[in-house]
């Protein structure tokens, strides 16, 4: 398996990102206070929890979307080289 270095950052701060929402979360389930204000307090780490896997998942479309535009890009290229390869003939005539 290929290690891709673009990524590990990108894995790092997810992780990290994770860890603090679940921290989060536990800190205001154990938290004494009353139910009601620990349902809002949930609710609301949920929609930034949401809002922040919204933005991750639209950052890896990004990502996606730029590492397929460059995939084409080299195919064309290796495709253009290997026709004129091709049209040459195998002693490079033209």
């Amino acid at each position: 398996m290929e290690y891709d270095d673009e990524l590990h950052p990108f894995s790092f701060v997810s992780g990290l990102a994770l860890g603090a929402l679940i921290g989060a979360g536990v800190a205001l389930l154990l938290a004494p206070q009353s139910g009601r204000r620990t349902r809002k307090r949930i609710a609301r780490a949920a929609e930034d929890l949401g809002e922040e896997a919204r933005d991750r998942i639209e950052d890896a479309a990004d990502d996606v979307r730029r590492h397929a535009s460059h995939a084409v890009r080299a195919a064309e290229r290796s495709g253009s080289r290997l026709k004129e390869t091709v049209r040459r003939g195998p002693l490079g005539e033209r």
